[in-house]
């Protein structure tokens, strides 16, 4: 066992076993690579990620390559989920560098946290257009010894450039509602839904803004491009059409193939774009997927005390891909009847469904309606429906005896927030008691988890982040407007209260981040990614608490805050979904009452 064996941490606590001598982020950690003069490699990760668990399964537990890592270098390994503030830092560093993030993370550095060298997944031996990770480990650790010099001057200048220049503040004008919204409408994919090519994120900070302007001026163009967008994901494979609840992405721009990690934060956004276009447009599809998250959240990721866990994994074992989300045409046939297996084949077994890995292996989507489905199974749409209904009951059941894929039980404040607002918003459509009781309950469960010594954290040996306050506080803004309790209004200004002390930017408005610089930056952003940024949300919280309390001071600070990203906003297009919605809040919704 190594170091990992101590830390709370599944992702972590999954590499213990490993022959390297990983380390988890800590001073002990560079100071030994300075002392040792090594180079440190850090990989960064998630419990839920299909390719984290691939580079582990074909280097991390290979012995020959732990010995160049024992032998070159100093390895630290971190949770993306538990430290998003560092791995937020050095995906940065690959932008710099020209390479496209994700994770797994693979990062090289100097003893003084400094980049130098990075990618994502690195196969063992060259292949994918990829250098073998083998060969890179020599090749790195012997550049570091006999080029020092060079890996420092290289570091120090990618360190330069991943910090942020200060912002420009610009204008505001009621005409960059509408300009937006051009913006994002000339990206909308009128064939599948969504917006842009593969592969495919359902950005629901922009559907959110786009359901909200839609509510007011009932624009054919806006109607057309939120019924497509969330009835094709709703039918495709992204969504899981036995179980319910979304999938993290889809890796083609139909909605077909997804990759099969089921993430909180992904349902809590995608739960508010469902329920308000079922609240806006009275679509009774929008009501059953709402009710569909619902389900998949309480099912599967929810501690019936109360709070919400953070992630369910895309695998059981990687090398079969979603092999617990996905069937053969051979399952059909020996759990449904005739009859169902007639109906239920077209209506969710297709062949451009096929896993790459394994053809006969297919992701579950919908191409027909209910009235297209009877016609071709030659019955009334009521009895089609009732045998689709059976069907995938007898699926449903049928799957769960097959080995789940691992939830990740953390706690973390910044998701349950997402979470409990999200659940506020349920029921303000839906109208069930026990979504509002959930949400009250879990709202208590996150303070006693995560607010301990009056310091919130993010989750257990971590301080709270820009994200965990601002998601915590629209959760209590939530509770009073759902309640009317005075209380949950004086905690969401007690938090705000907090939050501006510690991470606003005096000087530029906005709010950063962290409290204290991170690997040398304090970052500030509004680009959805692909969930709302937690600067946009907050600027939501500022405008509300300013219209129920009156207190001008939190308007003004949400007009500094739209001020201060004003200019950067205009080109991200649907990136900059919620910073719309937070703007088209100001105009519209930012008067004290």
């Amino acid at each position: 066992m190594n170091r990992l064996a101590k830390e709370k941490s599944a992702y972590l606590q999954h590499a213990a076993r490993q022959k390297i001598d990983w380390h988890p982020w800590s001073e002990e950690a560079f100071e030994r690579a300075k002392k040792e003069d090594k180079p440190v490699f850090l990989s960064s990760g998630a419990i839920w990620c299909h390719w984290c668990h691939v580079m582990a399964r074909e280097s991390f537990e290979d012995e020959e390559t732990a010995g160049l890592l024992n032998e070159y270098f100093i390895a630290v390994k971190i949770d993306r989920d538990e430290r998003p503030d560092i791995d937020r830092r050095y995906q940065r560093a690959l932008s710099v560098m020209g390479v496209s993030g994700g994770w797994p993370l693979s990062i090289f550095l100097t003893f003084d946290k400094k980049p130098f060298f990075g990618g994502t997944y690195f196969p063992p031996d060259e292949a994918f257009g990829r250098p073998g990770f083998k060969s890179l480990l020599k090749a790195i650790g012997t550049m570091y010894q006999e080029k020092k010099e060079s890996v420092n001057e290289n570091s120090q200048e990618i360190l330069r450039h991943m910090k942020q220049e200060n912002l420009v503040p610009g204008n505001l004008d009621v005409s960059m509602i509408d300009k937006a919204i051009k913006n994002i409408l000339s990206d909308f994919d009128s064939v599948h839904g969504g917006f842009g090519g593969a592969p495919k994120f359902s950005m629901p900070g922009a559907m959110e803004f786009l359901i909200g302007r839609y509510s007011i001026n009932k624009d054919s163009a806006l109607e057309n491009t939120i019924r497509k967008t969330l009835v094709s994901m709703a039918r495709g494979g992204i969504y899981d059409q036995l179980g319910g609840g979304f999938h993290r992405y889809s890796t083609d721009e139909a909605w077909i193939i997804p990759h099969f990690e089921k993430m909180a934060d992904d349902n809590a956004w995608l739960l508010r774009n469902y329920v308000q276009a079922y609240r806006v447009f009275g679509d009774e599809f929008f009501k059953e997927t709402s009710e569909g998250i619902i389900d998949f959240l309480l099912n599967e990721l929810s501690n019936p005390d109360g709070g919400f866990y953070s992630s369910q994994d895309a695998d059981v074992t990687p090398d079969d891909e979603g092999g617990y989300f996905i069937w053969k045409d051979d399952d059909f046939r020996k759990i449904l009847n005739d009859d169902e297996y007639r109906v239920l084949c077209p209506y969710l077994f297709h062949e451009k469904a096929a896993m790459r890995h394994d053809p006969s292996k297919k992701v579950l989507y919908i191409t027909d309606g209910m009235e297209e489905v009877a016609q071709k199974a030659g019955m009334d749409i009521e009895r089609a429906s009732k045998i689709i209904d059976t069907g995938k009951t007898k699926l449903l059941m049928e799957r769960t005896k097959r080995e789940r894929p691992f939830v990740d039980t953390v706690l973390y404040t910044s998701i349950n927030g997402m979470l409990i607002s999200a659940f506020f918003e349920a029921y303000k459509a839906l109208k069930d008691e026990d979504i509002k009781e959930f949400a009250l309950k879990s709202l208590e469960k996150v303070l006693e988890v995560n607010f301990i010594n009056e310091r919130l954290l993010h989750t257990e040996g971590v301080y709270a982040l820009l994200d965990d306050y601002v998601n915590l506080i629209a959760a209590f803004i939530g509770a009073y407007e759902t309640t009317g309790d005075v209380i949950y209004l004086n905690r969401a200004d007690e938090f705000m209260k907090i939050c501006i002390s510690k991470f606003r930017d005096k000087e530029g408005g906005g709010f950063f981040d962290t409290d204290e610089d991170v690997i040398g930056t304090r970052l500030k952003e509004a680009g959805d990614v692909p969930h709302p940024s937690a600067n946009s949300v907050n600027i939501i919280n500022l405008i509300k608490l300013s219209r129920i309390s009156g207190n001008g001071e939190y308007l003004n600070h949400a007009e500094m805050a739209l001020k201060c990203f004003s200019l950067v906003a205009q080109p991200m297009g649907v990136h900059g979904g919620y910073y719309y919605r937070a703007l088209d809040a100001f105009f519209n919704e930012g008067k004290a009452e």
